[in-house]
């Protein structure tokens, strides 16, 4: 149960300043028992999850563990969302700590998996795109629209046209090339201020590669 309402604000004071200081613990084990506290304290009326679930993250980034924000691990808690709940409430009831530790751990190595195999996915999904695009005589700015894909897989005209400093009317045939030729597919069924998808890279981000 989080503490008394009134005591939420030294709790988090607490946790803030454990937060900042070296407590001689493996770093991912350090992340776990943060998150748990803080799961524990519960100081928002709403939105816990969402802001314990970016703590992790953050503090990883911190710790110079991930470079960029590309491990998650709401998809690995959503996917285990009993086992997730039972592990934190089993440390408060039972100070279950070895069981919650083993399943953070655990989901750490199972999305730093997954995130390796889409990020692998796409490197050969791009090179497969520019190879196929030089064979069939794509000039650089079909190119180089083909990358900001990988950076922005949705995407419309005018974001192309500032992103490769071209013309409204040459983003815009850039846009019909890859609707064309299948790497880009309309989303929205508008006539103005259409939104195009690169379906493709959207799959790897988001379709499931298994565990």
């Amino acid at each position: 149960m989080p503490p008394p309402p009134g005591e939420i604000s030294e709790a988090v004071g607490m946790l803030e300043r454990y937060v900042h200081e070296d407590a001689g613990l493996p770093p991912l084990v350090d992340i776990a028992l943060v998150h748990y506290q803080f799961e524990a304290i519960h100081p928002f009326l709403d939105g816990n999850g969402r802001i314990g679930r970016l703590l992790i993250t953050l503090m990883l980034i911190e710790r110079d563990l991930l470079p960029e924000p590309l491990l998650y691990l709401s998809a690995y808690f959503e996917r285990h969302r009993e086992t997730y709940y039972d592990r934190l409430l089993a440390v408060s009831r039972e100070g279950a700590w070895e069981e919650w530790l083993l399943f953070f751990l655990r989901g750490v190595l199972t999305e730093a998996r997954d995130a390796a195999r889409r990020a692998g996915t796409l490197f050969d999904l791009r090179e497969a795109y520019r190879e196929r695009f030089r064979r069939e005589g794509g000039g650089a700015n079909l190119l180089a629209a083909v990358e900001h894909l990988f950076a922005r897989p949705v995407t419309d005209i005018r974001e192309i046209e500032g992103s490769l400093n071209v013309s409204f009317e040459a983003a815009r045939r850039l846009v019909n090339r890859l609707e064309g030729e299948g790497a880009l597919e309309e989303i929205t069924g508008r006539r103005r201020n259409r939104v195009y998808a690169a379906r493709e890279i959207v799959r790897i981000l988001q379709g499931p590669l298994g565990e």
